[in-house]
């Protein structure tokens, strides 16, 4: 396979122009995260992930860069392990981070286990910190660095215990049974540890049949609030809360927000934040139960002596990773808006909100320094994530590992804007072919994003450009059902798929269409995840697109329930499959009516997705080629809903080019 597409790709005239973002490129691409840094601002430390493509793996590494410029300095060079979240310690002179790496004496058969390493701030050799027999999946170092609070599932096996030579049955009563990235839930939990960093003792402090996540130290270092659920079935709702507990043994937990929906729930990948005076912790809220992902996730602050919580700026739009400024007076935070995503402050007394980014770019992390130096992680079209401080209202670039890119000819986004059939206001993302010429028509990829609540937005999308390098246009509508437009517009899919979210994509495609840009006669359709379901129903519902591709979707949501990890989420918006038949009948609409598909359409899946498992895609592939409709399966072995083989993703990428040059432009297909 690998060997037939580099033919191919040495054989493909738009291949030849070298300065081309081409497949190829997917595997010099590098993926800056996890920002922190260093209580007095002089230093930045980061997380890098290449691809290692000797193991043909991802690989995620150490990085450090000084605050007032200079070259990043590589911290960790593991290539068996992989390095994340670090942290500093307060004098500046340690970073604890997770890792999977071997410790000395540990077997080459073993598996090895993420646990909380320590080093030092300029490199060197690091010790292991943790040996909690299930891995540590998440922790926080304490204020003066003597402790850290460890989230760590239950042994798999009891302690002293021989390890079987097969594993044991899959045993669960759990209503939630199946999660994409812990895989199959049973009776083993996660829980909150206080472990001392000298001698590695570690102290349970929460056990129970629960789950806690997202530790974070009080300033002064005496408590840990973290994230739970609780009730008599914890599985059956989304009441995420705050919890607080002393940092010693034996301490009672105490319940801080009582807001009868999700504070803070673990999806958004945001964790509380202590103010500089230990008085209050700012976090996210959502709606109700009811809205699950639809409702936008609010700013809120909490008051940790009393309890009472309040809504600083309450906006109908996203807040995402909030951070307090040092004076405690402003919290810093990413807002998203329609195509975009800034970073603001927030002013808590008045709710004023100032952007402090501007433009066509998408903000995804930010962290504050002790003395207010303030760095944020974010890019646009044609720059992928990289580092910057933020001074005196400009960016400042602090690394960049994707710099080769400005040898690339890429191509960039504008926005379209338009109305539905019904008049609803309406936007789109429009990328046209790199040698566009005003005037001619060209054949046309349409993008459907996944969520379903989330949007397309101004940020480096890799198979755009290989997309634009190939001489397709892409267009990429964001409908009703997605973010960044506020409460209503994304609650107007609110069980009701491939209904109002179809005619927006279709109204988009009309509008290319009149733009005199699309080509009608060379339509391509595709996405992931919610994108390959939204394409399922699109594809069912309109002939128009001549290739479709639908990866990790489904046609039939009746498979999907007790098969993928939802039913909760599906029974809150669609009811029981045996109780609302019409409303699944609804959402399965492209399988139930496979007869009405004539679009050639190639499902793809990954083995071991529990967020939308491989059924979805193996019943459409076989409605469709029970029908004699040109279609075909891939099936990505050993991954998870989001691939991360190189290789795979590789793969991907061109079959993907293949099956639209194949049916938008025979004769001239890459192969």
């Amino acid at each position: 396979m690998i060997v037939s597409m580099l033919l191919a790709a040495a054989h493909s005239p738009a291949r030849a122009d070298d300065a081309r973002f081409g497949v190829a490129d997917l595997d010099r691409l590098a993926d800056v995260a996890e920002p922190a840094v260093s209580r007095d601002g002089r230093y930045v430390v980061y997380t890098v992930t290449t691809a290692d493509l000797e193991r043909d793996q991802p690989q995620s590494d150490l990085w450090r860069v000084r605050w007032d410029g200079g070259a990043p300095v590589q911290l960790t060079h593991t290539p068996d392990a992989d390095e994340s979240r670090p942290q500093w310690s307060a004098d500046g002179k340690w970073i604890a981070f997770l890792s999977d790496r071997k410790r000395g004496g540990e077997q080459d058969g073993e598996e090895a286990k993420p646990q909380v390493w320590l080093m030092p701030a300029d490199g060197g050799e690091a010790r292991r910190v943790t040996d909690l027999p299930g891995g540590v999946e998440d922790f926080a170092l304490s204020p003066d660095g003597t402790r850290i609070a460890a989230i760590a599932f239950d042994p798999e096996f009891p302690p002293g215990a021989k390890k079987p030579k097969n594993p044991p049955p899959i045993v669960t009563e759990r209503f939630q049974f199946k999660d994409d990235d812990s895989g199959w839930l049973g009776a083993r939990r996660k829980h909150l540890y206080l472990v001392d960093v000298a001698g590695g003792k570690a102290t349970l402090l929460t056990p129970g049949a629960h789950d806690e996540q997202l530790p974070a130290w009080s300033p002064d270092g005496k408590s840990i609030a973290y994230v739970t659920k609780r009730g008599a079935d914890p599985d059956r709702h989304l009441n995420y809360d705050i919890y607080v507990i002393a940092a010693q043994a034996g301490a009672r937990e105490h319940q801080l927000t009582t807001f009868p929906g999700a504070d803070l729930d673990p999806y958004w990948e945001t964790r509380p934040a202590w103010s500089p005076d230990g008085k209050r912790i700012a976090y996210l809220r959502s709606g109700e139960d009811k809205w699950i992902y639809y409702a936008p996730w609010q700013l809120a602050v909490v008051d940790v002596a009393s309890g009472k919580a309040a809504l600083p700026a309450p906006i109908d739009r996203c807040f995402t990773k909030p951070r307090w400024a040092p004076d405690g007076r402003s919290i810093y935070a990413l807002i998203e808006q329609a195509e975009t995503t800034h970073l603001s402050r927030i002013d808590v007394a008045s709710g004023k909100i100032v952007a402090l980014t501007s433009g066509e770019r998408f903000d995804a992390d930010l962290d504050v320094a002790g003395d207010g130096r303030i760095v944020v992680l974010g890019g646009d079209d044609t720059h992928p994530h990289a580092l910057a401080a933020v001074e005196r209202g400009r960016l400042r670039t602090l690394a960049d590992p994707n710099a080769w890119l400005r040898g690339k000819r890429l191509a960039s986004a504008e926005t379209l804007r338009f109305r539905g059939a019904d008049g609803t206001p309406l936007h789109a993302l429009l990328v046209k072919p790199l040698d566009y010429v005003a005037g001619r028509r060209y054949p046309t990829i349409v993008r459907v994003h996944g969520g379903p609540v989330y949007q397309f937005s101004h940020e480096f999308m890799p198979d755009w450009q290989v997309y634009a390098a190939h001489g397709y246009a892409v267009l990429a509508v964001n409908p009703r059902g997605s973010s960044g437009r506020g409460f209503d517009f994304a609650r107007a899919i609110y069980a009701d798929w491939g209904d109002k979210d179809a005619q927006d994509v279709l109204a988009g495609v009309d509008h290319a269409v009149a733009l005199g840009i699309a080509d009608p006669d060379r339509l391509g359709l595709g996405g992931w995840s919610y994108g390959g379901i939204l394409t399922d129903q699109i594809i069912a519902r309109d002939a128009r697109f001549k290739a479709a591709i639908s990866g990790a979707g489904s046609g039939n949501m009746y498979g999907m329930y007790g098969d993928d990890e939802y039913a909760r989420e599906y029974e809150l918006e669609l009811g029981t499959p045996w109780d609302h038949r019409e409303a699944w009948d609804r959402a399965s609409y492209p399988f139930l009516h496979a007869d009405r598909i004539d679009t050639p359409s190639l499902f793809q899946c990954a083995e071991r997705d529990f967020n939308v498992p491989c059924i979805g895609a193996e019943q459409m592939y076989q409605a469709l080629r029970s029908r004699g409709v040109p279609t075909e399966l891939v099936v990505y072995p050993g991954q998870h809903h989001g691939l991360t083989v190189p290789s795979y993703l590789r793969d991907r990428m061109q079959r993907n080019l293949d099956w639209y040059d194949r049916f938008l432009k025979p004769g001239e297909g890459s192969r």
